[in-house]
């Protein structure tokens, strides 16, 4: 059965404020069904695809391509400011995850929604960059890297605002990417934030100098997000 134009088909679940690791297992499990489902979808009943969202607690994450030196402290440093660090299997270099941070976990076939994996990695830029402008927050791609960026015509000013990092085998995508919405930005100056050394980051309380609705936000962009897959 095609999930295109299948909205209700993607199962929207928030699981608030969860330990990285925990997240991890949890979409492991939830991606394997997804595979199980494409070797024998004639015995499996229907598939489910999940949009996932989180917080977590103050965490530094390494891509599988990424280069461990973007970790500019050491482990006894990394319990100071109570923090964790793993190396994951997504794509990307290194990030940071907390508190007052959008992290979302698409887990969908792709082949069955017909779209390609950069396709897919433009979708959540694109449904990042139209919540951003309803803020009044003019945002964009940059050439070279993925992810949603302010100011990316000038070296300087350049900053991140939403990471991406995702997996994808036999269609089944996995992890996706990180919203800073009242962030503390501190945190990245720990890090070279997705292997970037000249690079900054911001968050929407930052550009727009308030502490924002963060649950407001999630819904907002849980609209998108869905309106987008479904298409």
């Amino acid at each position: 059965m095609s999930l295109v134009n299948k909205r209700d088909t993607i199962i929207y679940k928030d699981l608030g404020v969860v330990e990285y690791k925990s997240a991890w297992n949890y979409q492991e499990e939830r991606f394997n069904r997804l595979v199980a489902y494409k070797r024998e979808p004639e015995v499996r009943g229907l598939p489910q695809q999940y949009l996932l969202f989180c917080e977590h607690p103050h965490v530094y994450t390494l891509g599988k391509s990424g280069d461990e030196a973007n970790l500019l402290i050491r482990a006894e440093f990394l319990k100071k400011i109570n923090a964790t660090y793993f190396k994951t299997n997504r794509g990307g270099d290194i990030t940071y995850h907390g508190p007052g941070q959008i992290v979302g976990y698409p887990i969908v076939d792709l082949e069955s929604l017909g779209i390609g994996l950069k396709q897919y990695v433009s979708l959540l830029e694109d449904a990042i960059i139209e919540l951003l402008k309803s803020y009044g927050i003019t945002a964009t791609r940059m050439d070279g890297a993925t992810g949603v960026w302010l100011d990316v015509d000038h070296p300087v000013k350049a900053r991140k605002i939403c990471a991406i990092g995702v997996r994808s085998s036999r269609y089944i995508t996995m992890h996706g990417f990180a919203l800073n919405v009242n962030t503390n930005l501190d945190y990245f100056t720990y890090i070279n934030p997705c292997g970037f050394e000249t690079k900054g980051v911001t968050s929407m309380g930052k550009e727009l100098g308030k502490s924002l609705d963060f649950e407001q936000i999630k819904i907002e962009l849980k609209d998108i997000l869905m309106n987008k897959l479904a298409l």
